[in-house]
């Protein structure tokens, strides 16, 4: 390129020597080259520049440059000159100026812009000389163009409803140039209306969506190298279900009485397409109808005759008004006008002679009446004083009565009335014992209700016959006089049931007040939810009765000298709200239970239990703890599957055992994984006469997260209005797969037993059952005797969700028997028992307890055993948690104590503390000596675990 500016160089010097020396040839050249090149003063101008340019694959570019007028033209590419050699050059003579026009073009390959690394792109220009000086074209640059394979976003498919809106975004691959996005809908390019805008950052926006938009739509983008197409994203534009109007109601399907109509409605307004819902709710609905039967016409009664006419002849008549015909009935049969013929001169006498017989004929049958009256009155006064007498019953004064049998307390569930007897239909009473007392709670109850235990007062009772009301006949009563029965008739626990027994005399008007009355329940109508206990060095255990949540306080966890009030309580206000999180859709699996005080100062964590209502057997839930903290909001403590060193989580498949250091209010909330995910819901029946109908019976189903605490809200709830719990409690697994839970009654007799229209069959929503949080769901279905004399009472109740499992509650009840009890509801044996301290609360007696931690929390040359007992005790995970504390052992034994609080069983513990010694005994000559002594305190530990712990704790003493 030097080489060329020096030529050119010399070029101009040479040319300016011969001017020099030959003035007026070159006088002459000056002039003619003005001619040629145009006047003077005139630079080149630039007809042609050179444009930017894209190396496609290898194939070199040409760059073009065309100036007039102009000596010369050359190529300057990144701020050198491009040889001569290099261009191209073509010159001709422009025909309407006579300039002449010089054009230069030059290749650029693409292994010269490879070879290139500069700031900027590779880039060229013109450079054109005339006499009066040099112009420059613009830089015009030359880039290799190239389109990635990948996508750096592919549109996602999407389900909108629809008039929704449907955005579906796209970024092409990095390319040069930039590629342009064109879109395709089922391979057909889509073009940009009011309604689809193509435009907007290279996306696809649908305004309002119709149903032509569903389809299968795919991102093209394109430049001069190549064309690349996204993946496919399919769009469904779905429509739900809408209900029709409500049809007119049909006519009454009888023509006679009562009878049922119905009107229904579809789902097509509009109908369900692309996989939308379906409408909630019921297609067809009935109600009852009274069709008026039609009267047939009855005649009434004939008037007088009429006087005698001249002719002879005499009237009388009668009206269809006996009953006037009504409602299409018929007309009366028969004539309404009766005539008859007089006889001569006779007629007037005639006439006085029939009065006269017809008077006569009155007072005859009047006396012939009376008569009779008085032989009716006089039988039914000697019938009545036959059996009318008062009797008094001998058996009354010894205490007995003339058929009765005993049930046996605590037998079977204690909620479940006539669960599998068959009501007794030969004895006239049967008196049972409903309540099933335990130690203490006997001597409360009895104090308490002292009436039902006192002698029997005088009254006057009228027994009736239980198998003649069975058969619908009407009997007479026989009156039995009881005196005053001795203080000990009966035996302990059980009283007589007076229920349903109608009061003669004074009693009457008292019937509520006295033993007539459904039994008040000796315990309060709603449990309590508060426990404490003063503890103090020797720990003990917290129950919280009938909740299936305790607390246990360890031994040595609070100082010598030292004592505590603690508390327990569980949280009855709904503070899911605040709880739970919505975006992670939280499902709280426990109730909220709070323990303290605040200030508490203990050495070891405590172990708190809580029933949960998870099933938990596979892996599709999460689970968390959470805490709440000062300013009343919720934290995370931990994950069950995950380990922690604060705290330690043993979950069952019922309940989950807490090691804890920090009072508050703690609770168990799930996450579900998948639409497996199970929540246990516990289901009960129960039964109750209708207060406002003597005939209506109510049977009520309860749905409840399958906690102790959450049934006892029920069994709270039921104790106070009087019902009776029909059939044992049962388990739903409810799955969360977003599907309704349905009740039905089903088999109800139907000459005996009439329901309430538009309750058969009931539902509740996904939501109201996966969220429902401790607090129980109810449906009542109402049924009507039609005659009293129906006292038996058998349907079943189908309890299902869609698409999901079914249970059948069996109801077989006697109606009469549920309305004469009332059953209290105890359903844990330690309903009684509130708190415990010292070495009564624990299973495991204090010297054995301190004889496994002195030998388990020592080294020994396998390392910590105490990692050998938790996992002999199948407590081996986060064992980070049980490393940190001051004796391991002890934090295991307390867990094990709160797992096996209800069982009670030590074998569990012996078989592991023996197979520890058989370990130990196989352990290498070096290690013997420790080995005997651990095998020795192993094998007298296992040994003493067969005695009582009053022997062990006096032992020890």
């Amino acid at each position: 390129m030097g080489q060329f500016s020096g030529v050119c160089y010399r070029s101009l010097v040479i040319l300016l020597f011969l001017g020099l020396q030959f003035p007026a040839t070159a006088a002459r050249g000056s002039r003619s080259d003005a001619l040629q090149h145009g006047t003077s003063g005139t630079l080149p101008h630039f007809l042609q520049e050179p444009d930017d340019a894209y190396i496609i694959k290898s194939n070199p570019i040409k760059l073009k440059c065309r100036a007039r007028p102009a000596l010369q033209i050359f190529f300057k590419c990144n701020g050198e000159w491009v040889h001569q050699s290099q261009h191209q050059s073509q010159e001709h003579t422009d025909q309407g100026t006579g300039l002449k026009i010089r054009e230069v073009m030059i290749n650029v390959s693409r292994q010269q812009v490879e070879d290139f690394h500069g700031p900027e792109d590779y880039w060229c220009l013109c450079v054109a000389w005339s006499h009066l000086g040099t112009s420059k074209s613009r830089k015009a640059t030359v880039r290799i163009a190239y389109l990635r394979k990948n996508f750096e976003q592919d549109p996602q498919g999407r389900e909108v409803p629809i008039k929704g809106m449907i955005v579906l975004h796209c970024r092409p691959p990095e390319g040069v140039p930039v590629a342009e996005v064109e879109w395709l809908k089922n391979e057909e390019l889509v073009g940009s209306d009011g309604n689809i805008d193509t435009r907007a950052d290279h996306n696809l926006i649908i305004q309002k969506a119709r149903l032509s938009d569903s389809g299968n739509y795919t991102c093209l983008a394109s430049n001069i190298v190549a064309k690349r197409r996204s993946l496919t994203a399919t769009v469904v534009v779905f429509v739900n279900g809408g209900w029709s109007l409500w049809t007119d109601w049909s006519a009454c399907n009888v023509r006679c009485g009562r009878g049922v109509q119905k009107r229904s409605r579809t789902c097509t307004n509009p109908a369900p397409l692309n996989g939308g819902t379906f409408c909630e709710g019921m297609s067809v609905q009935k109600s009852t109808c009274n069709a008026l039967c039609p009267v047939d016409g009855g005649w009434g009664e004939w008037t007088e005759w009429t006087v005698c006419s001249a002719e002879c002849a005499r009237q009388r008549s009668r009206e269809c008004t006996a009953p006037e015909p009504k409602h299409g009935g018929r007309l009366c049969d028969g004539a309404a006008l009766g005539t008859d013929n007089c006889t001569g001169g006779l007629c007037t006498q005639s006439l006085e002679v029939n009065s006269d017989v017809a008077l006569y004929s009155g007072l005859a049958a009047g006396v012939v009446t009376v008569v009779v009256l008085i032989v009716a009155v006089t039988l039914y006064r000697r019938n009545q004083s036959e059996y009318g007498v008062d009797v008094i019953d001998s058996s009354a004064l010894t205490g007995g009565f003339q058929s009765f049998s005993f049930k046996t307390a605590c037998q079977g569930n204690p909620l479940l009335i006539n669960s599998s007897q068959q009501p007794d239909l030969t004895v006239s009473r049967t008196y049972t014992s409903p309540i099933c007392f335990q130690d203490s709670m006997d001597k409360e109850l009895i104090s308490q209700e002292p009436s039902l235990f006192d002698p029997l007062p005088d009254l006057k009772v009228k027994v009736h016959s239980s198998f003649m009301v069975s058969l619908g006949v009407s009997e007479r009563g026989a009156e039995y006089h009881i005196q005053k029965a001795h203080p000990q008739t009966f035996p302990r626990g059980l009283a007589p049931d007076y229920s349903g027994v109608g009061l003669e005399g004074t009693l009457r008007g008292r019937r509520e007040k006295t033993l007539l009355g459904p039994l008040a329940p000796s315990t309060p109508s709603r449990l309590p939810l508060r426990t404490a206990g003063v503890f103090g060095h020797a720990g003990g255990r917290l129950v919280v009765p009938n909740t299936g949540v305790s607390l246990l306080v360890p031994h040595g966890g609070i100082a010598v000298d030292t004592t505590w009030e603690m508390y327990m309580v569980i949280n009855q206000e709904d503070s899911s709200s605040s709880t739970l999180s919505e975006e992670r859709q939280e499902v709280l699996l426990s109730p909220e239970v709070t323990y303290g005080p605040l200030g508490l100062d203990l050495s070891c964590p405590v172990a708190m239990t809580i029933a949960h209502c998870a099933e938990v057997a596979a892996d599709n839930w999460s689970i968390r703890l959470k805490r709440q903290t000062q300013d009343n909001k919720w934290e995370e403590v931990m994950s069950v599957e995950e380990e922690s060193t604060s705290c330690y989580c043993l979950l069952e498949a019922q309940c989950c055992h807490l090691l804890l250091e920090h009072p508050g209010r703690y609770a168990l909330v799930g996450v579900p994984l998948s639409q497996e995910a199970v929540k246990r819901l516990r289901l009960a029946v129960f039964g109750s006469a209708d207060n406002t109908n003597p005939l209506g019976y109510s049977l009520r189903v309860y749905c409840v997260d399958d906690t102790p605490y959450a049934f006892q809200e029920v069994a709270s709830a039921e104790r106070v209005r009087g019902g009776c719990l029909l059939e044992e409690p049962k388990t739903l697994l409810f799955r969360g797969n977003s599907l309704s839970l349905q009740l039905s009654i089903q088999d109800v007799p139907q000459f005996l037993w009439s329901i309430k229209p538009f309750t058969t069959c009931q539902e509740f929503s996904f939501s109201q059952v996966w969220a429902s949080n401790q607090h129980p769901l109810q449906c009542a279905f109402s049924l009507e005797r039609y005659s009293p004399a129906s006292s038996q009472l058998s349907c079943k109740i189908s309890v299902r969700q869609v698409k999901g499992q079914e249970q059948i509650l069996q109801v077989y009840t006697s109606v009469v028997e549920c309305e004469k009890e009332v059953v209290p509801f105890f359903t844990q044996s330690d309903c009684t028992i509130t708190s415990q301290m010292g070495s009564r609360a624990f299973k495991i007696p204090l010297s054995i307890r301190q004889r496994i931690c002195a030998t388990f929390d020592t080294a020994n040359v396998k390392g910590k055993d105490w990692q050998l007992l938790a996992q002999k005790l199948c407590i081996d995970r986060n064992l980070c948690y049980f490393a940190r504390q001051e004796s391991p052992s002890a934090v295991i034994l307390s867990l094990w104590e709160a797992q096996h609080q209800d069982t009670g069983d030590l074998d569990s513990l012996a078989s592991a503390l023996e197979e520890i010694g058989k370990v130990h005994s196989t352990h290498s000559t070096s290690s013997r000596t420790s080995t005997q002594t651990t095998t020795g305190t192993t094998t007298r530990t296992t040994a003493t675990l067969g005695r009582s712990t009053e022997e062990l704790d006096a032992e020890f003493t």
